[in-house]
């Protein structure tokens, strides 16, 4: 869902990461992302339940903060404007190669790869990994495929993802109208939007350019995983550490069990990338 009203502003510290990018259940939610119940639909139109993200994935009984997921991270590798479909570029190579033990769609894991690669060179203190995003991804949107989209090759999900409204539902949180329905088509309540699920006025804040072509859009995976790479590394965290990654994923969103199936991603996605580069 392309929206240049979106552009990025000059705030502090988000300049600085476009200059660098372009050179090289029910809701549990707190100010990013959130669980899917609704197929992914045009803001007009009336969500009907289907097959949610989440509920295939098993958490994993590990006990908040005694410990992080594998941090694999990339090597030899340098960020992409993500505008080529291989042609070479180390990035992509990686990604074609990880996307054959992982099943996470190579276009996907380029969108990750490069958040990941961002991030070191603008917050190298967080050592978030590709993986964590991955799990991430995989739970809000399997990927920016919710409800039979399919990814395309410039980081758009072929409909737009929009989650249901924030209206205080049971077992979902209260959040009136931000952005005058501009990004979520919705004027009465906010909805979380796109690939990694971002409330309008979360993007607001930490909404990024990831594929350098000067917009930050929700709905395209490059831009909203790099924002969810900013969102996670707030506040000094180190996502390699397990006070650090628990924070972060559990600020993504407030839930145990939302963290406990991200860390069983993410570190199913690190050990079987392992195992491909070995």
């Amino acid at each position: 869902m392309r929206d240049p009203g979106t552009r990025i502003a000059e705030r502090p510290g988000r300049a600085a990461l476009v200059r660098l990018l372009v050179i090289v259940s029910v809701l549990a939610m707190a100010a990013g992302g959130v669980w899917l119940v609704a197929r992914a639909v045009e803001p007009e139109a009336s969500p009907t339940t289907t097959e949610i993200p989440a509920l295939d994935v098993e958490a994993v009984t590990v006990e908040p903060g005694s410990a992080a997921p594998s941090n694999d991270t990339l090597t030899g590798t340098q960020p992409s404007r993500q505008d080529q479909a291989g042609n070479g570029n180390p990035l992509a190579d990686w990604a074609e190669r990880t996307a054959t033990m992982t099943g996470v769609p190579a276009r996907a894991l380029t969108a990750y790869g490069n958040a990941e690669l961002a991030m070191r060179e603008y917050q190298p203190g967080c050592r978030l990994s590709w993986a964590t995003l991955a799990g991430i991804g995989r739970i809000e949107s399997d990927h920016g495929r919710y409800g039979g989209a399919v990814l395309g090759a410039d980081g758009r999900p072929s409909a737009p993802i929009i989650g249901v409204p924030l209206d205080g539902s049971p077992g979902v949180r209260a959040i009136p109208d931000t952005d005058g329905g501009r990004l979520d088509g919705d004027a009465v309540y906010d909805r979380a939007v796109g690939p990694m699920q971002f409330i309008p006025s979360t993007w607001e804040r930490w909404g990024s350019d990831g594929n350098g072509d000067g917009v930050a859009e929700p709905q395209q995976l490059d831009d909203a995983a790099l924002s969810a790479a900013r969102y996670l590394c707030a506040n000094g965290r180190d996502m390699a550490g397990a006070e650090g990654w628990w924070a972060g994923v559990i600020s993504y969103n407030n839930s145990v069990e939302y963290a406990q199936k991200v860390f069983g991603l993410a570190d199913a996605y690190a050990r079987q990338a392992q195992g491909a580069s070995s």
